[in-house]
């Protein structure tokens, strides 16, 4: 038990923003813990009037993001920029204002730029992905993020930056279920190989370079700290490298178990050429993304090859091959069989090698095609409006709990809004999140619905009083004129 606790692998995460629930789940689960009828209809209405409220705040700002990505559509935005007859200045001032206004977006709907740390991280494993991906860096443009980020600086971006930015939000868990043959192989040849490296001593050389890695990665762990267990989530990564070499893992189903990334959205533009340049934006979203598999997301990726190992486990079997067969020639009498025996081996070795690594090719592109069908939520335009939207539903949520939670409970200083808004998620609804108390209460204080006293504390007004204060909202005359126009 203690040998295979040693095996676990622990990743830990920062808590996310985001609540989880379905807005419609939060706001009949509250309602319904009102007791008075009139509360219940007063509160409904209060709901509907914030949402209706917050989606108009926002407006013009979505329209905004919209009108100038039309612009940077890499389908139809260069023939309406033609038709702007906008100088490259111009266009370029444009450009940094739509992904001011993206990163903004991003922002509130509690999307975060991965940092290099996590990208190091999400890669040092492997689950179903088991090639070395890189970019054709050659066909990325290299001037659009990196003037934004020059001109809005942010701490801890990863190298790559300056060409795409992958932003994630949310963690999951994905588990795949198989005999995992090739893999198997892998893993004892792998084993071999590091039993040849302990006997050579080469080991000591390799194992200063990965503790230097170890040491650079802060947020994998081993080991799960109580004090930091509120804060934080912890995820088991469950690969085949760290399980038990027995009988039984090896001729039967095993089961692995990878952290996902619920959402990633990727930024990038494509390089121009000397005769035309480029404008096109790119901005794509996915859904369920295994961290180790992180490169499945990555743009303009290069076609793999044969990985240093692969060319070193051929060299070596050329090597050993060519001194076994001098060494059988210099004997006299050499047996032709033996000689025989030992081609075949090195050869034999040699193909598995490669029909391993074509293996690995097939899934690789199994992999990246059902990416493109079941893993690609949409792209472009699509991925804006649903951004828009994620954002009004986010700050509902918010705003609705937090409000509900100065009704029922009394003042409160931010902190204690802050943890009593989780506790209630937790209790209710059995998902935890780090709340955005600060937007919410912002959100609150613009709406006029709630108050701080003297000494700091928040609290609202009654739901009759807070309905009065927003008012009757335009969807609500709109909802009402066209049931007069029904009903005559």
């Amino acid at each position: 038990m203690a040998n295979e606790e040693k095996k676990k692998e622990v990743i830990r995460l920062e808590r996310e923003s985001v609540i989880p629930i379905l807005k419609p789940k939060i706001i009949m689960t509250l309602a319904n813990l009102i007791e008075r009828s009139s509360d219940r209809s007063e509160f409904l209405k209060l709901c509907k009037r914030v949402e209706y409220t917050i989606r108009a705040w926002y407006l013009l700002q979505f329209e905004d993001l919209m009108q100038l990505y039309s612009l940077f559509d890499p389908v139809h935005g260069a023939k309406k920029l033609e038709q702007q007859n906008l100088s490259s200045q111009e266009a370029d001032v444009l450009e940094q204002n739509f992904l001011t206004y993206l990163f903004q977006v991003m922002e509130k709907s509690n999307f975060k730029v991965t940092t290099d740390d996590e990208i190091d991280v999400a890669l040092s494993g492997q689950y179903l992905l088991n090639l070395p991906i890189s970019v054709d860096e050659s066909k990325l443009d290299k001037k659009l993020l990196k003037r934004y980020f020059e001109e809005h600086p942010r701490e801890n971006l990863p190298e790559f930056s300056d060409k795409y930015v992958i932003f994630r939000r949310g963690i999951g868990i994905d588990r795949t279920t198989d005999y995992f043959i090739m893999e198997k192989i892998d893993m004892i040849i792998a084993c071999i190989w590091a039993y040849l490296l302990r006997i050579t001593r080469i080991d000591k050389v390799l194992s200063k370079r990965s503790r230097r890695r170890k040491n650079k990665d802060p947020k994998k762990t081993d080991e799960v700290n109580p004090e930091e267990d509120q804060e934080d989530l912890f995820v088991e990564r469950i690969r085949i490298e760290n399980m038990e070499l027995s009988f039984l893992n090896l001729m039967s189903k095993i089961t692995i178990q990878e952290p996902t990334f619920d959402r990633i959205i990727v930024v990038y533009r494509q390089a121009g050429t000397k005769s035309k340049s480029e404008r096109g934006i790119f901005v794509k979203h996915f859904k369920n993304i295994p961290m180790a598999d992180l490169e499945i997301v990555l743009p303009e990726k290069k076609n793999p090859g044969l990985t240093p190992m692969d060319w070193v486990k051929f060299l070596g079997s050329a090597v050993v091959g060519l001194v076994a067969v001098i060494s059988s020639l210099e004997i006299p009498n050499a047996d032709f069989w033996v000689i025989l025996a030992v081609l075949s081996t090195v050869i034999g070795y040699c193909a598995k090698t490669y029909f391993t690594f074509q293996a690995n090719l097939a899934a690789y592109q199994n992999l990246i095609t059902r990416s493109m069908y079941d893993k690609q939520l949409d792209s472009g335009k699509g991925t804006l409006l649903h951004l828009c939207d994620d954002v009004i539903q986010q700050e509902v949520k918010e705003v609705i709990i937090s409000y509900f939670i100065l009704m029922e409970q009394g003042k409160a200083t931010r902190q204690e809004l802050d943890l009593r808004c989780e506790q209630l998620i937790k209790e209710d609804f059995g998902e935890s999140c780090n709340f955005d108390v600060d937007d919410a209460v912002q959100k609150l204080l613009k709406l006029g619905i709630v108050s701080r006293d003297t000494i700091g504390r928040y609290y609202c007004v009654g739901l009759k009083h807070a309905n009065e204060i927003i008012g009757t909202t335009t969807e609500e005359l709109i909802v009402k004129a066209k049931q007069c126009g029904n009903s005559a």
